[in-house]
């Protein structure tokens, strides 16, 4: 039998029918996320969804993983940068208030690879479903020398979601006295991998069969761990009866830059550092980089990935909430007068 030549395209770099058949990998999964909400099918040019209705607020945003990729690249590991992005997009709308409707998603590459593609959408797939929001669409372009290697690819991603007027969280009642309550990070979460990478492969020079020191995980667990959603401890809060007065991701800028942008002018966020220990990955970054403390909670989480602020008198339901949620909160600082930043205090 006659071998097929490959089309014109495809030589040039672009195989539709590889495309054809990555698409064709992931139509159950995809499906797998629908929610009441959706009212059309993968493949149309645009997804449709129902209208929350009158006194519902839509909140979007719009983001990526950064260069976790190249660690993702580096070990091989497909399945978990879809569910980092996910995550990362929950947490970012839940900050005002808002619960996720559906999410889009975008894969560039340079060469596409349908096992890897299938790879990337199950990731997305399964943080659409744990967080109970319809992957509604998306785009998966493939664009030959634009990429630095065959099999690198880039990801980013949009996410909807709804609160009502009455919930809606802007931080502008927040007062001297409320409460800082922190939820522990699984680590990088999705920031700070620039520096990251350059510590550990080049200033370290260690692998990521290596273990962090003090741990019994590898560089590659601890890397990549998954950015976690706070979704459901915070709809715990709620749930409890307890109004949060504003919430912070904390994303690039660490506790620094991210946390002041809950707060009205007039107060401060006044963190005690030792009110947490610090994960052994983020030590190891500081001691090996010889890197500033006060740079390193502004590039790191440092352990803490979301922060509430709650009034005095609902801090121990709030804390009964999110332990039953199995969040293992802490409190992690105080609102005082100021200027509308974040004071780190006990810094070491």
């Amino acid at each position: 039998m006659k071998k097929k030549q490959p089309s014109a395209y495809a030589a040039a770099g672009v195989d539709i029918d590889e495309m054809d058949r990555g698409l064709a990998r992931i139509k159950a999964d995809v499906k797998s996320t629908k929610t009441p909400g959706v009212l059309s099918d993968i493949g149309r040019f645009g997804g449709l969804f129902r209208s929350p209705g009158a006194g519902e607020i839509l909140v979007a945003s719009t983001d990526g993983v950064g260069t976790k990729l190249k660690v993702a690249h580096m070990a091989g590991v497909h399945d978990t940068v879809g569910e980092d992005l996910v995550n990362h997009c929950v947490n970012d709308i839940l900050t005002q208030g808002a619960t996720p409707l559906f999410f889009l998603d975008y894969l560039g590459t340079a060469k596409l690879d349908a096992k890897v593609f299938a790879k990337v959408i199950a990731g997305f797939c399964r943080g659409c479903r744990r967080n109970g929001l319809a992957l509604l669409g998306g785009e998966t372009a493939e664009m030959p020398g634009l990429y630095p290697a065959d099999g690198e690819y880039d990801v980013c991603g949009t996410i909807v979601g709804k609160v009502s007027r009455k919930d809606l969280v802007t931080g502008e009642t927040i007062r001297p006295g409320d409460m800082l309550v922190g939820l522990p990070s699984t680590g990088l979460q999705t920031n700070g991998y620039s520096l990251a990478r350059k510590l550990v492969f080049e200033v370290a020079k260690k692998k990521l069969s290596d273990f962090v020191p003090g741990t019994r995980t590898t560089f590659r667990d601890a890397l990549l761990a998954v950015h976690g959603s706070f979704l459901k401890p915070v709809l715990a809060v709620r749930k409890a009866g307890v109004k949060i007065h504003g919430m912070a991701h904390i994303t690039g800028g660490g506790l620094v830059d991210n946390v002041p942008r809950m707060l009205p002018k007039g107060v401060d966020a006044v963190f005690d550092c030792r009110a947490w220990e610090v994960p052994p990955i983020f030590k190891f970054f500081q001691e090996v980089g010889k890197v500033d403390p006060a740079e390193m909670y502004r590039v790191f989480n440092m352990g803490i990935g979301y922060v509430l602020c709650v009034r005095p008198k609902d801090l121990a339901k709030t804390m009964a909430a999110l332990a039953k949620a199995k969040a293992a909160p802490i409190v992690v600082g105080q609102i005082a007068k100021g200027t509308g930043r974040t004071r780190l205090e006990n810094l070491v």
